[in-house]
């Protein structure tokens, strides 16, 4: 019995001494441990706004920015229990996610693709940043921002690019997307080129970017046709069919080249 009195007395007097054994030895209050529902919502905004990437078929979509979000959240959680007067955590999670994002931002020639991708994994980092820091209010509202930039405003960017492209009136633009195996990208791409010249069209932007698998490679290529010709592009799509390297193909009548 004075034994175990003894070990009580010292279990006792550590829990006091040290209070990351609070959370080991007081079942109460880890049930009310501030993390889990922090961690819970960085993790259902950031599936919300992967939903939304994912729809479009982006290459940062649902698990991409629900582990962005749910990571910042995490980081900035832990470093506020640490340190709580300090914000240096924060620092180090945005830097962190900016290299990230550099990685999907990519030059092909005069062109620059994968912007609004890395803006969306920056922002939900954000998001996750509020969540971490308790901020719940800012986190949902951040969320919607970002989910209304994302959906509302393209409207308002093709009408732009609409607008851009009025020299170009009895012209008709299509987008066409080929997904094929990475080991059969550039044998994809000299067919699909040779495919358009042969027809007499006109090949404006040609990019491609890597499945979330990362097994497979998606090939996207905005055409340029002098009429509106559904015929050719019908031909052009059965043509890639007939290879066995393509997985998928189709193809849609655009406004403006994608973003």
């Amino acid at each position: 019995m004075h034994a175990y009195q003894a070990e009580w007395k010292c279990l006792s007097i550590a829990h006091m001494t040290n209070p990351w054994l609070q959370w080991w030895t007081d079942p109460a209050d880890l049930l009310h441990q501030t993390t889990f529902p922090r961690l819970l919502l960085a993790s259902f905004l950031g599936a919300l706004i992967g939903v939304e990437r994912q729809w479009r078929q982006r290459a940062a979509g649902l698990r991409t920015n629900t582990l962005v979000c749910v990571g910042a959240a995490a980081f900035v959680d832990l470093g506020l229990t640490i340190a709580p007067a300090t914000t240096q955590v924060i620092a180090y999670v945005v830097s962190g996610v900016g290299f990230l994002g550099a990685g999907a931002i990519m030059k092909e020639g005069g062109s620059v693709r994968g912007l609004n991708t890395a803006a969306t994994l920056w922002c939900s980092a954000a998001v996750g940043a509020c969540a971490g820091a308790g901020e719940m209010l800012d986190a949902v509202f951040v969320t919607a921002l970002l989910l209304a930039i994302n959906s509302l405003l393209r409207p308002l960017a093709r009408y732009i690019d609409q607008r851009s492209l009025a020299t170009l009136e009895a012209h008709t633009l299509y987008r066409l997307r080929l997904t094929c195996a990475k080991s059969d990208l550039e044998e994809a791409e000299v067919h699909l080129t040779h495919g358009i010249q042969a027809r007499s069209l006109t090949l404006r932007k040609m990019h491609t970017e890597d499945a979330e698998d990362g097994e497979r490679s998606i090939v996207q290529a905005v055409i340029e046709s002098k009429t509106r010709d559904v015929a050719v592009m019908n031909a052009l799509t059965d043509e890639l069919r007939t290879f066995p390297w393509t997985e998928s193909v189709d193809w849609i009548e655009t406004e403006g080249e994608a973003e």
